[in-house]
């Protein structure tokens, strides 16, 4: 019965994301809350089963420290936030990620603990990306809402682009993750590479740059910690599928920009549900002969390092050359196909605004969510960003260094747990960890922090990745 119990709590903590994606990715106080109710709950459930509420190896306390001491200053900022209700909706946001961190490090232990969040993850991001791709393809029987500022971009259930793609490239990483991983049963290896296509033309259809940014980081880590000669080939299967459904995406203007009568939308629609079921089935078939060739042996970190980088400048050059931004310098507008090639961003700004924050009050910062006071006091834009669209910029402006030591600490620890799971059991790591590089990154350019349906994706990745390393520290403890 316990054993029954901890898989039912695990999947219930697992699906928490894809649950608050539905409901604008989590980002209002209501669904934030029932999800922090939901994960606390679990929590003390994961705790019981466990018999200990924290990790029982340096690392991960760690972690549980770093994300705990944010959480703490957060609370104490209230007393000296210029608008205390944001300060307040910032604490409820850690206290969320805190209890889901600590429940999936309590919860996800065991022998097969990574190998049992990937595909429930990849799976969650593959509903709200079919979801989202519904609309567009059989319009005449889906319909859903299309904000202003959108632009035709693809938003909806979480109701921001960026944070789609970035949702869509995560679950990108994962599957083809699963797809290359050979202990795997061959029937989930097929589903895997079939749903990285429609991934990958999720990912397209946000026109967001972070995005496709976060697919080349996490292409490349997965080869780099997975080694294998495999995983290059079927990445090269599933962001290529991707790439012609893409393609195919941009030459139907109505299913692009959601423009057009409803005929003409649901006659693009169709063409492009054909042309995906196409590659999808093409995709699998091309997997399965890649993986019947023999293996040479497992590649090196410097020559797969560099295979990766220098497929990422090549396509980065070429993608530069053939574009063009708009006649004001910004990228442009809307899901437009050149904004891709741009790197014109309004994030400099706020980012400058941000570091001047930090000069001005090191220690403590201006108390969380003070960002969007700041700037409009001093923007020389009319843009009015709430966010300083970066976890790290935002994190030093509003905490200072206290909240950047906190920060620091809470990656520290994961990083240190993921050196030792990937140094003992690279199979099973290669995709948890590579899904987080891209993820640190991207959490870099834009506020997924605010977005708990992306946010937790990574915090539940970096709980398994914790419990994984406690179950090497017990096996290495000698019996009594």
């Amino acid at each position: 019965m316990p054993g029954a119990i901890r898989g039912f709590t695990a999947v219930a903590l697992l699906i928490v994301p894809t649950v608050v994606a539905f409901y604008s990715g989590g980002y209002f106080a209501g669904p934030r809350l029932l999800a922090g109710a939901a994960v606390w709950l679990i929590a003390l459930i994961a705790f019981w089963l466990s018999g200990s509420p924290f990790p029982r190896e340096r690392p991960g306390r760690v972690a549980v420290l770093g994300l705990a001491a944010l959480t703490l200053i957060v609370g104490l900022s209230i007393a000296w936030a210029p608008l205390r209700a944001v300060a307040q909706s910032d604490l409820q946001r850690l206290l969320l990620y805190l209890g889901a961190f600590v429940a999936a490090a309590a919860l996800l232990r065991g022998a097969n603990g990574l190998r049992f969040v990937e595909p429930i993850l990849a799976l969650g991001a593959l509903a709200v990306t079919a979801y989202a791709l519904s609309a567009r393809l059989l319009p005449g029987l889906i319909e859903q809402a299309a904000s202003a500022s959108a632009a035709g971009r693809l938003e909806q259930p979480l109701t921001y682009w960026n944070a789609s793609g970035m949702l869509a490239a995560v679950g990108l990483i994962l599957a083809l993750r699963i797809a290359a991983d050979m202990s795997r049963q061959a029937w989930l290896r097929s589903a895997a590479v079939a749903s990285s296509v429609p991934l990958g033309l999720g990912v397209y259809l946000t026109f967001s740059r972070g995005a496709l940014l976060g697919v080349a980081v996490g292409a490349t880590l997965l080869i780099v910690f997975s080694r294998q000669r495999l995983q290059g080939r079927l990445l090269a299967v599933g962001i290529g599928g991707s790439v012609l459904v893409a393609v195919a995406a941009a030459l139907l203007p109505a299913v692009r920009t959601l423009q057009g009568s409803v005929a003409t939308r649901e006659r693009e629609g169709l063409i492009l549900f054909v042309v995906l079921a196409v590659v999808m089935v093409a995709a699998v078939f091309a997997a399965s002969w890649w993986s019947a060739r023999p293996d040479r042996g497992p590649l090196s970190a410097h020559r797969a390092l560099a295979a990766c980088l220098a497929a990422v400048l090549l396509v980065g050059f070429v993608a530069a050359a053939a574009g063009d931004g708009s006649s004001r310098g910004q990228p442009r507008f809307g899901a437009d196909t050149r904004r891709l090639t741009s790197f014109e961003s309004n994030r400099y700004a706020y980012w400058k605004v941000a570091a001047g924050m930090f000069v001005d009050k090191p220690l403590a910062g201006d108390g969380s969510g003070s960002f969007r006071v700041v700037w409009r006091q001093q923007r020389k834009i009319a843009d009015p960003s709430l966010d300083a669209h970066s976890l790290y910029f935002e994190t030093g402006a509003e905490l200072g260094v206290l909240g950047l030591l906190a920060l620091g600490l809470f990656i520290a620890g994961v990083l240190w747990a993921g050196r030792n799971v990937l140094r003992e059991r690279r199979v099973e790591a290669a995709g948890a960890l590579a899904a987080l590089g891209a993820i640190a990154v991207h959490a870099g350019l834009d506020w997924d922090w605010e977005m708990p349906a992306l946010a937790l994706v990574g915090l539940l990745l970096a709980g398994a990745v914790v419990a994984a390393n406690d179950e090497l520290g017990d096996a290495a403890r000698p019996e009594y």
